[in-house]
């Protein structure tokens, strides 16, 4: 038939160029290129080595784990069918050209909304010849050795690589492809995640229950700073009572992180509806992360009220978490385990708005300035950015976690009313003013540095081990 022919004519016509490829992908010159030699090409082309184990799954027909001449054509003519497809998708008025307009519009229709500044770096990223359009020969070389299928691979490859939306970092758990779910990367970055908090948490306990104790004890822990302060911790109980209430809190890290990694995927399909391809906006996505953080604390709440028990303990108070439970049951009954729970939820709304605002605004800033030709400013701009945008965040959310502090660490042991929270509010301001509601702020912003650096080189090497691709 005339469709064969064409065929045929289009893979002798491109078969010189595969062989100028595969030629300088075969270093040794044995006529097979393995997987390090194809290792090596696609980190000299600036793409992932980890792509190449999906190449050769996809290309060696006879499972000899090499690839000879005619393995490798086929699988760049079968891909650059794909690509040729995708390419017609994107080139809506079929000029033969894409331009921003155009990604813009393909990128909506997937349901992710991205503005024209970061549409103009998706396509200077492929725009070789400066005329602010792709070409198909630009598109094709770009994608050749990227082995994505489809639009939605497309979109997921700029998103994960081009960093336009990495905002959510703190509220919004981060979006999971079908694909991703079902080859287990899912779990794998959860639980990299989860060891990054624990080590995190663990590195900063003594700061926190530093800060824990500044909160509950407010005018009667005037004169007491950052060395007094943790020199009096250890002078009541040894140089482990730094650490007094960290093993509830990295016991937490798990099930909060899959309450909500789960809540969210649920919410998220609420808001979603029948749009089952659809992507959810960032607003969109801020709500349903906000919605699963609230979900997740609610019920390990109580868990926050050990935690605050355990780190406040005297030496000998409680003998574990077990006895903490059993005790605060006994004498305080059900209600104590949500105690301060209003001020908790009404804090995470004002933390998580300022603390993805202040990153977006801080990113985008530093893009327009210093980076003109990359959407990717780099990961110490990111870790900057998210660190100052938490500082922002804790700074609007400070007193009500410190009236929620204060609330769980109420026992019925002091006698005294139990106050509420405006009541507790009211006390703060009559008894140690404004500053009061800041009181333990110190502590608590020493240790944002050293946590975000301890989990960000954590969760790396947790994902290398687990075989997680960044």
């Amino acid at each position: 038939s005339l469709e064969q022919k064409a065929l045929l004519q289009f893979f002798h016509a491109h078969k010189e160029r595969w062989a100028e490829l595969f030629d300088q992908l075969d270093l040794n010159k044995d006529g097979k290129v393995d997987i390090n030699e194809l290792r090596i090409g696609l980190a000299a082309r600036g793409l992932l080595r980890s792509d190449a184990e999906e190449i050769v799954r996809e290309s060696d027909t006879n499972h000899d784990g090499l690839l000879d001449f005619e393995e490798f054509s086929q699988y760049l003519w079968a891909h650059e069918k794909e690509l040729r497809l995708m390419f017609h998708t994107l080139d809506r008025n079929h000029d033969g050209r894409i331009d921003v307009g155009e990604i813009q519009q393909s990128l909506h229709n997937l349901g992710l909304e991205v503005s024209t500044e970061h549409a103009i770096k998706i396509l200077q990223s492929m725009d070789r010849d400066g005329t602010m359009t792709i070409n198909w020969n630009e598109w094709r070389d770009h994608f050749l050795f990227n082995p994505l299928h489809n639009m939605e691979g497309i979109a997921h490859y700029w998103k994960h690589s081009l960093m336009f939306d990495i905002g959510e970092h703190m509220t919004v758990p981060p979006e999971f492809s079908q694909q991703e779910r079902q080859s287990g990367v899912v779990w794998r970055q959860l639980v990299a995640g989860a060891m990054a908090g624990a080590v995190s948490r663990t590195g900063t306990a003594p700061l926190d229950r530093l800060k824990v104790f500044l909160q509950v004890h407010g005018s009667s822990s005037r004169g007491i700073n950052l060395w007094t302060g943790l020199r009096g911790m250890v002078q009541e109980g040894g140089v482990r009572a730094l650490w007094r209430g960290n093993g509830i809190n990295v016991l937490k890290i798990a099930p909060e992180s899959a309450i909500k990694f789960m809540a969210y995927e649920q919410i998220k399909w609420l808001i979603r509806g029948r749009n089952e391809a659809g992507t959810l906006r960032v607003q969109e996505r801020f709500i349903a992360g906000s919605l699963a953080g609230a979900t997740a604390q609610t019920i390990i709440y109580p868990m926050e009220v050990l935690k605050t028990r355990l780190t406040l303990r005297k030496t000998g108070q409680y003998s574990g978490i077990v006895d903490c439970a059993r005790q605060i049951l006994r004498k305080e009954g059900v209600r104590a385990f949500y105690r301060g729970y209003v001020p908790n939820t009404l804090g995470i709304i004002p933390y998580a708005g300022i603390d993805l605002a202040v990153y977006e605004t801080l990113k985008n800033a530093w893009l327009q300035r210093y980076s003109k030709g990359s959407a990717d400013p780099g990961v110490l701009v990111l870790l900057g950015c998210g660190t100052v945008s938490s500082t922002c965040g804790q700074l609007a959310s400070y007193p009500l976690a410190l009236i929620r502090t204060r609330m769980q660490a109420q026992a019925s042991t002091e006698g005294g009313p139990k106050l509420s929270m405006v009541g507790q509010f009211k006390h703060i301001i009559s008894h140690d003013g404004v500053p009061g509601l800041y009181r333990g702020i110190a502590p608590n912003f020493l240790k944002v540095i050293p946590a975000v650096s301890i989990s960000y080189v954590v969760y790396e090497h947790m994902k290398k081990a687990l075989g997680v691709k960044s």
